[in-house]
């Protein structure tokens, strides 16, 4: 059995072994709102969920900002913040970066359409309408905006910023909810919003097929041709949804160039897997003081499901070439409590290397600052063992096949087990929603990925009722 072979079986037992990831229900207090007495022992209903459902979403609605929401509120809703505790939002300003408005406008649509109440396509329709307002001069988002201007019957936004980013899914997570929404409503504002998003990352796009992190150029690292948290992957995700959409061919070519820039941006054998971020020279460069110039297994698992998609799309083995080498780089840099890598190894050495607000490198957690050991993820399994697994299934099967199982309904016993999982995480949603309609946290703060999850896992019990 060769190295991938064992690898694939490792990664596979490891994947199917893996706890499931913890929900909001997971954390939260038990309050039994809607199963009380004998109901808690009682199988719920559609009735019971579509309660909950709506009772979460009346509550979760009076936090909205002129359409808008923050990440994170305090329980007495006299504090709000963005991605965490160190983003506190000033007046009137919102959170764009999922899972903030994007995400939670997408959450009120998705209710919407299991439910078929208006009341939540109109929540959906004031996310995007705080969306449509806050977008950059260019056409994309910041983390953060001003909706303090917005208000029936104002034309247009004095305070749009001039720079939008592609960081964490921002101006990418903003596209796709506009889009889906556009599926249902047809507005000339929506329409307008959802052609200059798609333009401007046209327009951000560099000849060589990348997208730098902010755009237009700020300078610094900014500028880099940029993997770290999914920018590039994120950017070719929209406009292939919206060449399925919207059939224009220029967001096809512009996806296709994406791929292009991954393939020629791959590292050389032994260390044939990609950095975080490339300078114009086309090698790995310096970001963050903390984030040296290094390959990394995260955009490597991005980039081999990328490729993936693009053979499945198009049948060009072009995209699967580079995937064989990359998986090899993986299975030689796991850590020794594996599956688990480093974020980052040296080039050259393929050591794990640690970074500091200092700039300095290090070789272990140990040496760097406390703060940063804790508020970066280091190590992990970035993905690698879902996108090998992925790869080796597509390898075995062939494309026809892997496509036919990928779009087929699950078989009887499979379905059973997962409708079985529906039922039971739909009803730990609903007895963890506390007396006023929120699923409040370990902490005692109401997060929006809360309610997203929450929410969630109600319109999955639905949608199979």
């Amino acid at each position: 059995m060769n190295r991938l072979s064992c690898f694939f079986i490792f990664a596979l037992l490891s994947t199917c072994a893996a706890a499931p990831p913890a929900t909001a229900a997971d954390t939260t207090p038990k309050t039994h709102v809607f199963l009380d007495g004998e109901q808690a022992a009682n199988p719920i209903t559609p009735r019971q969920a579509r309660d909950a459902l709506r009772t979460a979403a009346m509550a979760f609605q009076k936090l909205a900002l002129r359409g808008g929401y923050a990440g994170i509120w305090s329980a007495d809703m006299s504090e709000r913040y963005g991605e965490a505790f160190f983003d506190k939002l000033p007046g009137a300003y919102i959170w764009i970066q999922p899972p903030g408005t994007p995400s939670v406008g997408q959450t009120f649509l998705r209710a919407y359409r299991a439910t078929g109440d208006s009341f939540y396509l109109d929540a959906a329709k004031d996310a995007a309408r705080a969306l449509a307002w806050t977008q950059s001069r260019g056409g994309g988002w910041d983390y953060t905006a001003d909706v303090s201007g917005l208000a029936p019957g104002a034309k247009s936004n004095p305070h749009r910023n001039l720079f939008a980013t592609f960081d964490d899914n921002t101006t990418q997570g903003a596209l796709l909810f506009l889009m889906d929404l556009d599926r249902d409503v047809d507005a000339p504002w929506l329409d307008r919003a959802i052609s200059d998003g798609l333009n401007f990352i046209i327009e951000a796009q560099f000849p060589n097929g990348a997208w730098p992190q902010w755009y237009p150029l700020k300078g610094g690292y900014y500028d880099h041709y940029t993997f770290n948290d999914g920018a590039l992957n994120d950017c070719i995700g929209v406009l292939l949804a919206a060449y399925d959409q919207y059939k224009a061919e220029k967001y096809l070519k512009s996806a296709l160039a994406g791929a292009d820039f991954i393939i020629a941006s791959q590292l050389p054998a032994p260390q044939a897997g990609w950095a975080q971020q490339y300078g114009k020279d086309m090698q790995p460069a310096w970001a963050r003081a903390f984030e040296p110039p290094s390959v990394s297994p995260a955009p490597t698992a991005r980039n081999i499901r990328t490729l993936m998609d693009f053979y499945l799309r198009t049948g060009d083995q072009k995209y699967l070439a580079p995937i064989p080498a990359a998986i090899d780089w993986l299975v030689e840099s796991q850590l020794d409590d594996g599956p688990t890598w480093a974020r980052m190894y040296e080039l050259q050495t393929n050591t794990p290397i640690y970074g500091d607000r200092d700039g300095k490198v290090r070789y272990t957690l140990d040496e760097i600052s406390e703060e940063r050991r804790t508020g970066y993820g280091w190590r992990g399994t970035f993905g690698a063992p879902e996108a090998a697994v992925a790869y080796f299934e597509l390898n075995s099967m062939g494309r026809a096949l892997y496509l036919d199982r990928r779009d087929s309904p699950l078989p009887p016993e499979e379905q059973e087990d997962r409708d079985a999982d529906i039922r039971a995480n739909a009803r730990q949603a609903i007895m963890s929603l506390n007396s006023s309609g929120f699923w409040i946290h370990a902490d005692n703060y109401i997060y929006s990925e809360d309610f997203v999850a929450g929410v969630t896992l109600l319109c999955d019990y639905l949608e199979m009722n």
